[in-house]
């Protein structure tokens, strides 16, 4: 039953170097607080001392000053171990991103050489011999379109684009009945000036009449 409905844990990511590098810090920030615990110690036995002295009690006073020496000794230690552990964790760290720093090369490089092995020289030279056919090819085909006829593909052209026009052009009539249809017109122009000219004679004849009867 646990293994059916058991949960599998996941792998911890901490490494060994993180694990380090938190001991460090955890015995840095220890020293940190053992030097205020000094510093405030200090501060009050040089009080203490200023005290013992103005009541006579120099031994003790003196005694209280050897003290306040030694823990000030150990304070400059204190200063130097600070020291080490921030160097050793800042090492540590940066030796932790050059290691990430060589991996991502590794991987980089590990892609770059199946990247490579994937591509064949002798494919890539084929390609470009079959690009360059097809281009030879189509350089031919574009000069045969556009300037490869002779003189006689040329007048056979010209000639077949002229009956072309022929047959979208209007019937006309002959020349004869074209000259016949122009002298009908121009009688019936001449008719219609002449008119005018007739309907007064009459109108005149008229008026004559009428006056010798009159």
């Amino acid at each position: 039953m646990g293994i059916i409905f058991g949960k599998k844990k996941p792998s911890s990511r901490v490494t060994a170097q993180d694990k380090a590098v938190l001991q460090l810090k955890q015995q840095r920030d220890k020293l940190k607080q053992y030097q205020k615990r000094i510093e405030l110690t200090l501060a009050s036995d040089r009080d203490l001392a200023k005290r013992l002295l103005s009541k006579g009690q120099k031994d003790r006073a003196l005694l209280l000053l050897k003290k306040k020496r030694y823990q000030e000794e150990l304070l400059r230690k204190t200063d130097g171990q600070l020291e080490n552990l921030e160097k050793l964790t800042h090492d540590i760290e940066f030796a932790q991103i050059e290691l990430q720093v060589v991996d991502g090369l590794k991987q980089g490089n590990e892609a770059l050489k199946k990247m490579n092995d994937s591509l064949n020289i002798e494919d890539i030279e084929r390609i470009l011999d079959e690009t360059r056919e097809a281009k030879e090819k189509q350089d031919e085909i574009s000069s045969l379109l556009s300037g490869g006829l002779t003189d006689e593909d040329e007048e056979a052209v010209e000639d077949e684009l002229a009956a072309i026009l022929k047959e979208q052009m209007p019937n006309v009539p002959s020349g004869d009945v074209h000259i016949e249809d122009e002298e009908a017109i121009a009688q019936n122009e001449e008719s219609k000036k002449q008119s005018p000219t007739k309907h007064k004679t009459k109108k005149s004849k008229a008026l004559e009449v009428a006056a010798l009867e009159a």
